[in-house]
């Protein structure tokens, strides 16, 4: 998908495939299925697991309370960002920790895990005592 299906009209207003955020959250699951990339749709149309019809559940129930800024603790990371979500917050489980997940409209048709990583980058120090005589060799800058 191209930026251009997301962004048209003026600057800073969002669309998702020729549709505002109002009209998209106005649509039932099927309709807003219909515009999903192939394997989110798939995922909808196939149906959503209890856990993550539990999940939309409390989103729905946290929208209607007002509660949206309470975070929403999940380990659903392939749960398809819905347009219910936009502007919730979520703690997504990377598999050692909630990490807090903003929801924003570009979101829209990714999932959960996406947002956050389970794997950190490893950085290399030095060799160390019992190194062989050539990985100890470090130049000096």
């Amino acid at each position: 998908m191209s930026e251009s299906d997301y962004r048209t009209g003026r600057e800073g207003e969002f669309t998702f495939r020729g549709y505002d955020l109002d009209e998209l959250q106005d649509m039932s699951l099927e309709e807003v299925a219909e515009l999903l990339p192939a394997r989110q749709r798939r995922t909808i149309e196939r149906g959503l697991t209890v856990e993550q019809e539990k999940l939309l559940e409390k989103a729905r129930d946290a929208t209607e309370e007002g509660s949206a800024n309470d975070p929403i603790r999940t380990h659903l990371r392939d749960m398809p960002v819905l347009p219910s979500f936009v502007g919730m917050t979520f703690e997504v489980y990377t598999g050692q920790s909630f990490e807090r997940v903003k929801v924003e409209p570009e979101m829209l048709g990714h999932y959960l895990g996406e947002f956050q990583l389970t794997r950190t980058s490893v950085e290399h120090g030095q060799a160390g005592i019992g190194a062989t005589r050539s990985s100890k060799f470090v130049p000096l800058k």
